[in-house]
């Protein structure tokens, strides 16, 4: 008995998830067919159902990824707008958090496949680049907003995310064999981001910084 389209679907859509989680913990490379069809509950054999290569699986778990990551964007901006608050300050203190440089299996995928997106293929080269295009869009749009300005906003955000998704991906590089040296970074990162954007003493504590 053949497997109903609906049901085909939400197949895919389980390997597609199951794949996302295994390349943002350990890299596409190094996961193999058999072990993300057995995460996604399926023999390998069922993978090429699906998808005609791992390139064609890859290029679906980054257009699945961009997609999620603008709306998580957009529902950070939302959250800040609805609680009163300055929308970059509060997207950078989110994105500089403990609990987001712990979220590796659903964090932002810029930051969560940087390491990977110059070995995609080029179907996914592509869609990290549109969503990258896309962030980049959006955070120019909040500064012009929060801030009041129309000129020079593209090349801020530019810059302040660059810098965001360094600190990241340095803090979380040590965070297990130093985690007072990743907090370090964390804390340091997000305390001058802040002041750039809104250059007042006591924005932020430092937190647990390694230097008292």
């Amino acid at each position: 008995m053949g497997v109903s389209r609906q049901q085909a679907v939400e197949n895919r859509r389980a390997i597609v998830a199951a794949a996302e989680k295994l390349f943002r913990e350990r890299g596409v490379d190094a996961v193999g067919l058999a072990e993300l069809m057995k995460a996604a509950g399926f023999t390998q054999g069922g993978f090429y159902n699906h998808f005609k290569s791992k390139d064609a699986l890859v290029a679906a778990v980054m257009e699945k990824a961009m997609e999620d990551g603008g709306d998580a964007f957009a529902s950070i901006i939302e959250s800040a707008k609805s609680a009163d608050a300055n929308a970059v300050k509060h997207n950078i203190q989110w994105y500089l958090s403990p609990d987001h440089r712990a979220n590796i299996e659903a964090g932002c995928p810029l930051s969560g496949f940087v390491g990977d997106a110059r070995r995609f293929g080029d179907v996914a080269r592509g869609s990290y680049a549109q969503g990258l295009a896309a962030n980049l869009e959006r955070f120019a749009k909040v500064i012009e907003e929060t801030e009041g300005i129309s000129e020079g906003s593209r090349g801020k955000a530019i810059t302040l995310f660059s810098q965001m998704v360094g600190t990241l991906l340095l803090s979380r590089a040590v965070a297990d064999v130093d985690p007072a040296l990743a907090n370090e970074i964390l804390d340091e990162g997000r305390q001058h981001l802040l002041t750039a954007v809104d250059p007042q003493p006591g924005i932020q504590s430092r937190g647990h910084s390694r230097r008292r």
